[in-house]
């Protein structure tokens, strides 16, 4: 392997929130061959690494020294074998870490590397918190502490009685140990006990948990706190506009998991909604999408695809796999011209307009009843003929009805959904969330997915580890396969897109608070 393109990425994610990491930050890392990575970094960052890439996890966020000197050895030997090395690191690489000893071994083994900075720590914690680390008539000062890496209880070495009266800000990385001896240092040293404070754990995360006080109180709001992780602390009067300023908290799913059990691929629209309003979103997939075992009857359709009346879409699943064998085989969507388009949903009718088709009718109810219906209300169906591209173990209904009112219906499989694959990197151990009843939602968008869930964890058992958790259902179809497998369903929208599914969830949870 050529060495001229090897270099090592020393890459700061941010404090947590997977989503503050830099464009050029996950440029860096899609285009690594080894991707190393500490405790703290989010492990949903890994997903952006490409296919094949090694992942090495270096274990905790505050290696020891020998521990240190063995990850520096290893950044420089996977340099040398001519790879592209994406070093994540929490946090700035260069803000109390270890990414300036990283670098500097780097440069006097002559090894080529380039820092990517991140959101530090203290200033995503603070922000996600509401709380400006600066402001006018806050102080002129700023002043971080270190602390955060040792996790004993040796104080940092700094002079507690100048820095107690300073008149602006500080702040310190503490580690769960450190906490108590910095409030106590600095009150004994003379700050006052009426200086607002703030300590912020697990920040910019859906379980971030604010403790917000002054400082006398917070020495011993902390003896009573069972935590053990450490912690952002702020001290200084900018810490009291939390009152004013607290936004990432306020969101009305803030702290409650969800579990998305989409594909991959297609689970990007729901997890950016639930994560938009403050829920932390677990994805664990119970199904993939896959082509058939034979594009014969597919290939043939889309071969005569100009002697159809018309094509009903039932999920954009399905429209993506007949475009693509539409191409394959060389045929023209000017073909389509003449043929009248129906899909199912808004999502359906959006996947075709973005390829410049133009849809003639979405039936307000997105079910096969529904579809039939407003077929009827266009016309006579009799001798009309249709094509019905979609999954493999769809319902049978909608071709049903339409042949009972005359219509000639093809069915081809475009598409087959099979059970996903279990132990994907990062993966959380949902089965033991549940048990533990840690996830406050599940998610079902489709039958498949039902299904799919009740074969991984066993019909019986599926039932039993969902008793005590919502279960949020797209539609009744999706619904009915729940109850078949003894699931209840708490929460269904009114009309069964993913937007609705996201706001009937908000909206069990605001009545539920209401209730309280």
């Amino acid at each position: 392997m050529s060495t001229s393109r090897a270099v090592v990425y020393l890459i700061g994610t941010g404090p947590g929130d997977p989503g503050l990491i830099t464009a050029r930050g996950l440029k860096c890392l899609e285009s690594a061959d080894v991707v190393l990575y500490d405790r703290l970094v989010h492990p949903r960052l890994l997903r952006f690494a490409r296919s094949g890439a090694e992942k090495i996890d270096v274990g905790a966020s505050a290696p020891q020294p020998r521990e240190q000197e063995a990850i520096c050895y290893l950044l420089a030997e996977k340099a040398r074998e001519g790879k592209v090395v994406a070093r994540l690191k929490w946090g700035d690489p260069f803000v109390f870490a270890r990414g300036g000893e990283e670098a500097l071994f780097l440069h006097e083994q002559g090894v080529r590397f380039e820092v990517v900075p991140g959101v530090p720590a203290a200033l995503g914690s603070a922000s996600y918190a509401g709380i400006p680390v600066t402001y006018p008539g806050g102080g002129d000062s700023l002043t971080f502490i270190r602390g955060h890496e040792d996790e004993g209880d040796t104080l940092p070495q700094v002079d507690w009685s100048s820095l107690a009266r300073l008149k602006g800000t500080i702040v310190c990385y503490a580690g769960a140990r450190q906490l108590p001896g910095v409030v106590h240092a600095l009150l004994t040293h003379g700050r006052p006990k009426d200086d607002p404070a703030a300590i912020i754990y697990n920040g910019t995360l859906p379980t971030q948990e604010t403790i917000q006080s002054t400082l006398g109180e917070i020495e011993a709001l902390i003896k009573q706190t069972a935590h053990r992780a450490g912690a952002v602390f702020i001290v200084g009067r900018v810490a009291a506009f939390r009152d004013h300023l607290r936004w990432f908290d306020e969101r009305p799913l803030f702290g409650k998991r969800v579990l998305v059990t989409r594909t991959r691929e297609q689970a990007g629209d729901l997890v950016d909604r639930l994560e938009a309003l403050g829920a932390e979103a677990i994805e664990s997939p119970t199904i993939r999408v896959l082509p058939p075992e034979d594009y014969g009857p597919l290939d043939e359709a889309c071969a005569n695809i100009s002697s159809f009346t018309w094509i009903v879409f039932t999920s954009a699943n399905g429209v993506d796999a007949f475009m693509q064998r539409l191409q394959a085989i060389g045929a023209d969507l000017r073909d389509l011209k003449g043929v009248r388009i129906c899909t199912i949903g808004p999502a359906t009718a959006d996947r075709l307009l973005q390829r410049g088709i133009k849809v003639d009718l979405t039936p307000p109810e997105y079910r096969a009843e529904g579809v039939v219906q407003a077929l009827r209300a266009a016309g006579s169906l009799e001798q009309q003929r249709f094509l019905l591209p979609r999954a493999d173990l769809a319902r049978e209904l909608l071709a049903d009805e339409l042949r009972k009112l005359g219509a000639e219906v093809t069915e081809v499989t475009a598409y087959r959904t099979v059970l996903a694959e279990a132990d994907h990197e990062g993966d959380p151990d949902v089965y033991g969330m549940l048990l533990e009843k840690r996830i406050d939602v599940v998610t079902f968008t489709s039958a498949s997915t039902v299904r799919n869930f009740a074969r991984i964890y066993g019909e019986e058992v599926a039932a039993d580890l969902l008793r005590s958790t919502a279960v949020a259902c797209i539609g009744p179809v999706t619904a009915e396969a729940a109850e078949q497998h003894g699931i209840h369903t708490a929460i269904m929208p009114e009309q069964y897109t993913i937007p609705a599914l996201v706001d009937a969830t908000v909206a069990y949870f605001s009545k539920a608070q209401a209730a309280k």
